[in-house]
């Protein structure tokens, strides 16, 4: 049997870029690794997982979450950092 671990292992995120998206789309983790997965082989998804990243940041900080968005941040910088070719 394949694990959530197998899943985020393989669509290409972290598991906190994961979680991210899976938060943002109200969705479990493994559809959310999935829906990375997905969205890494697009034109612009790298894009679309930026910007849900950032919308959950937004989210946190509205709703007083500081720890949370600060959790956020460094999954969007482990997310830059490791997909620099997207974004120039």
């Amino acid at each position: 049997m394949i694990t959530l671990e197998d899943c985020i292992a393989l669509c290409g995120l972290s598991e906190a870029e994961v979680l991210a998206i899976a938060e943002h789309e109200h969705v479990p983790e493994i559809a959310a690794a999935a829906l990375a997965e997905h969205l890494l082989k697009q034109r612009r998804g790298t894009d679309t997982i930026h910007r849900m990243i950032v919308e959950d940041m937004r989210a946190a900080l509205q709703r007083g979450d500081r720890k949370h968005a600060s959790e956020l941040f460094a999954a969007l910088r482990h997310f830059l950092a490791t997909h620099p070719e997207h974004f120039h």
